[in-house]
């Protein structure tokens, strides 16, 4: 077995989540997938997370740790598990079919970070899977991390990937690797699930007392109900942020659902090119349970499948109570963020009504989602044409809120509404790059596009456009 490596970071490893105890998780090594795993690009502003020295990614030890080739000293890597319901259907038990923790650092602000393997290898909830991951998933949700990131929604990141030089199966065969990725915590509604349906209640009680010390100081211990009231408030306000950048995630199964209020297990996820609200980004998806517009009353949904976990620790009537306050958390992070986007910094009566008639207009017109609102300080002619057909009503909708925003200030429009979003044509083209051509430098380029989304970048404009003819409708499915 390969000697562990120390990760030189300001703090030591902890084993936090090991403290639970075995029934949480299964202590086991990564499978070492591939014979010659190959860094392709590691993130130093996910290093920066950490408190990790950038140089680290030229010690050959470094990609033995991101491919699971070399544990992390003070660190016995494992799996998690966890049940939850999928697509809207309990699924029994689950868990990091193809995810392995194989450290937990704690920064010099006090941040704890999970370190996390995907596509290293099986585990004990495999189930029927491979645990391997392919290029193209890893790639996407290496780029999807840092975009919404930029865009200050809260959400895991990633620090490296690595071709494995193996080839994986999916609908067709592809090159594996393995991403690293990290969070404050990937602790799931699932988790919770998991103990309350095979009735270990204890276990619900450990594992809420757990998250409250480490991840909610601010609350009391003991004061489940206002934990839970503060999860609530933490998801309704992470969905008002997906609904106000267009951003579908495509499989908010309970176990998909962060405890913390964070975009987690980015799949088939999808950036609207033209504005669609019943939009489905993930083609497995066939009933549209996920659709964009559905978001809010999914992630309300799982909020109810979570309050149940929880009858043991707080009454029936005070979970109704904090998860009937869901719908005011998102409409008012909804209306405040949208609000933003028009440069409406003061009140007025008819601002929902200016903003629902702008957003029906664009789906009417099938006008392209980010370029409307990145477009709003210079309406002239070619944001005019966005709507299509519908540009006649266009030009009477701007007229409208040209008069309401006399005496604003929109100079600072352009830092709301950003130039680059990762629509799925520019994540595949950085996929193609890598995976046709070796070219990392494209990949490069695109990270740093979205990791600074509202600056111009020369020469890359193109990338701020809806897709080129040849990349229209690109489906991606549960596999991604």
């Amino acid at each position: 077995m390969s000697e562990p490596f120390r990760l030189p970071t300001s703090g030591a490893l902890e084993n936090n989540f090991a403290r639970l105890g075995e029934g949480f998780f299964t202590a086991m090594p990564a499978e070492k997938v591939g014979d010659t795993p190959r860094l392709i690009h590691a993130n130093p502003a996910a290093a920066e997370l950490l408190d990790l020295d950038p140089a680290v990614f030229n010690d050959p030890h470094f990609v033995e740790v991101v491919s699971g080739h070399r544990p992390l000293q003070g660190f016995s890597p494992l799996a998690m598990v966890y049940s939850g319901h999928q697509f809207g259907v309990w699924a029994g038990q689950l868990g990091d079919g193809r995810a392995l923790l194989i450290g937990q650092v704690r920064n010099r602000k006090g941040e704890l970070w999970d370190i996390q393997l995907k596509g290293a290898g099986k585990t004990p909830y495999s189930r029927f899977g491979d645990g391997r991951a392919v290029m193209r998933s890893t790639i996407r949700e290496y780029l999807a991390g840092e975009a919404l990131a930029a865009l200050g929604i809260p959400t895991s990141r990633a620090l490296a990937v690595v071709a494995t030089g193996e080839t994986v199966m999916r609908e067709r065969r592809e090159p594996g690797a393995v991403l690293t990725r990290l969070a404050s915590s990937h602790i799931r509604f699932g988790h919770f699930e998991h103990f309350f349906h095979r009735g270990l209640k204890d276990e619900v009680h450990r594992l809420a007392d757990h998250v409250m010390a480490e991840y909610f100081p601010e609350i009391s211990a003991g004061d489940y109900a206002a934990w839970f009231g503060d999860i609530v408030r933490r998801t309704a306000e992470l969905i008002a942020q997906w609904q106000a950048v267009g951003f579908a995630h495509g499989v908010m199964n309970t176990d998909n659902m962060s405890i913390l209020g964070l975009t987690l297990d980015y799949g088939p996820y999808g950036f609207m090119d033209a504005y669609d609200p019943e939009f489905i980004c993930n083609h497995s998806d066939e009933q549209g349970r996920y659709s964009f517009i559905n978001q809010p009353l999914i992630a309300h949904w799982n909020l109810r499948a979570l309050a149940l976990t929880l009858t043991d620790l707080v009454g029936t009537d005070v979970l109704l109570e904090k998860l009937n306050a869901y719908e005011q958390h998102f409409a008012v992070k909804y209306r405040a963020l949208m609000r933003a986007k028009l440069g409406l910094s003061r009140e007025e009566e008819g601002d929902e009504r200016l903003i629902g008639d702008l957003l029906a207009l664009m789906a009417m017109g099938r006008a392209d989602y980010s370029l409307v609102f990145r477009g709003l300080p210079r309406a002239d002619s070619n944001w005019l044409a966005l709507f299509g057909a519908m540009d006649n009503k266009a030009q009477e909708w701007l007229t409208r809120y040209r008069w309401r925003t006399d005496g604003e200030d929109l100079s600072g429009l352009d830092l709301v509404n950003p130039r680059y979003v990762l629509r799925n044509w520019v994540a595949e083209s950085a996929i193609r790059a890598v995976e046709d051509r070796n070219d990392i430098a494209t990949l490069d380029r695109i990270l740093n596009i979205v990791a600074t989304p509202f600056q111009k970048h020369d020469g890359d404009e193109a990338f701020a456009a809806p897709p080129p003819s040849g990349m229209c409708n690109l489906e991606v499915s549960c596999s991604s």
